[in-house]
This record gives C-alpha cells, sequence and structure tokens, in this order.
C-alpha cells in the first residue's frame, strides 16, 4: 500500500464519522427550531432525530467526502404552521449553521484538550501516545468540516440555508420564482464544486473562522 492510499484512507476514517455527526446534528438543529416554532412536520416524519440514516443525501454527502462541503437531506418544515413564518424561517434556517459552529468550536477545544496531553508523551512512542494523536486529528478535521458546512449553507443558493434566509426576506412573488428553479439551480451548485469554483473564497472565510475560534480557546486560562 502506497503511502498516499494509506493517507487517504486514513482521511475517509477520520471524515465519515465526523459528516455523520455534522450533517445529523445540523438537521436535527433545524427540526427542532422549526418544532419550537410551532410545526410539527419534521416530528410526524421520523426526521426529528439524531439517527444519521435519516438525515443524508447522496449527491450532498459525496461532494463533503470529495470537497469537503456539501448539505443533507433537508428537513421537512411547513411554514404555515409557524406563529411568524418570515420570522421563524430564518430562525430554522440558522439553526443548522449556528450548531455547526457549536460543534466546531467544541472540536477545537477537544484538539487544544489532547494536543497538550499528547505533546508530554509524544516522545515516548507509546500506544496511549498513538491515541492522543488519532483523538487529535480527528478533532481537527471535526472541527473544520463543521465549519466548511457552516459556511456553504450560509451561501444564497438553494437548497441551501442561505436561500431560505433570502427567500424569507424578499416579496414572496420573487421567493417563488427562485422555488420554481431551485433544481436547475442546484445542479449548477454542484458544477460549481466540481469546477472548483468555490474552493478558495470559501476556504478564505473557514480560515478566519478556524483561526478567531483556535485564539478564543487560547485564552483560557487551562489552555
Amino acid at each position: 500500500m502506497t503511502d498516499a492510499l494509506r493517507e487517504n484512507l486514513l482521511e475517509l476514517l477520520y471524515t465519515i464519522p465526523a459528516i455523520l455527526v455534522a450533517l445529523t446534528f445540523h438537521e436535527y438543529a433545524h427540526g427542532y427550531v422549526a418544532y419550537r416554532c410551532g410545526d410539527d412536520t419534521a416530528l410526524k416524519l421520523g426526521r426529528l432525530t439524531l439517527n444519521p440514516l435519516k438525515h443524508l443525501d447522496p449527491i450532498g454527502t459525496i461532494c463533503m467526502i470529495l470537497f469537503h462541503f456539501g448539505w443533507a437531506r433537508p428537513v421537512p418544515v411547513n411554514s404555515r404552521n409557524f406563529k411568524k413564518p418570515r420570522r421563524d424561517m430564518i430562525l430554522v434556517a440558522l439553526a443548522g449553521v449556528t450548531m455547526n459552529l457549536i460543534l466546531a468550536f467544541v472540536g477545537i477545544l477537544l484538539l487544544r484538550i489532547f494536543a497538550a496531553l499528547w505533546s508530554g508523551v509524544a516522545d515516548t512512542g507509546s500506544f496511549g501516545a498513538d491515541l492522543l494523536y488519532v483523538a487529535c486529528t480527528f478533532f481537527g478535521w471535526f472541527a473544520s468540516l463543521n465549519i466548511y458546512l457552516a459556511v456553504f449553507n450560509l451561501l444564497p443558493i438553494p437548497p441551501l440555508d442561505g436561500s431560505r434566509i433570502l427567500t424569507a426576506l424578499l416579496p414572496a412573488k420573487i421567493a417563488y420564482t427562485i422555488y420554481q428553479y431551485e433544481r436547475y439551480i442546484s445542479l449548477a451548485l454542484v458544477l460549481l464544486l466540481f469546477l472548483g469554483v468555490l474552493r478558495t473564497p470559501l476556504l478564505y472565510v473557514h480560515n478566519l473562522i478556524y483561526n478567531g475560534m483556535n485564539w478564543l480557546i487560547g485564552l483560557l486560562p487551562f489552555l
């Protein structure tokens, strides 16, 4: 087995569980906030759950593995059940992004903790040192993937959360027009991902958030 192949396989081992957690909690947050705003559609359809199989979108998951940018199967929401439809739709859309940023912060915090522990035993070559190194690598991936997911989903392009925020703010007629062409816009989004057009600006924002969180955590007295 070549070193490159070994690295790719190890990356998958880190990435897949991180993706499952990131996407599952993202969609659960949508469903939970919708439920608290008066819409029980997700609950009735069995989507208010932490079971990842209920939330995975095949294309979005593949994009997450290949590009670290992707999406899950959107939680169904009926805005007619909301008390304040426009406001509540924005809250529901922001819930997933907020959840991913929280998970990213926790991931960086755990990375810093395990890194501090690993630095004390790194030269021993022990099994414990190897486990700590694996934990550091995983939580680094975990934090990055959650930030990628949050930043990507804020793009105002269907089916991403940013488009839900945008359409909630736009006049109903314009929003309806966007919904009519959502499938074609989604295909264009996948094409942009494959071409790498979005990678540089999204990575730039990712790095700003990651470094900002890392700086904040570095201010904690025990780190």
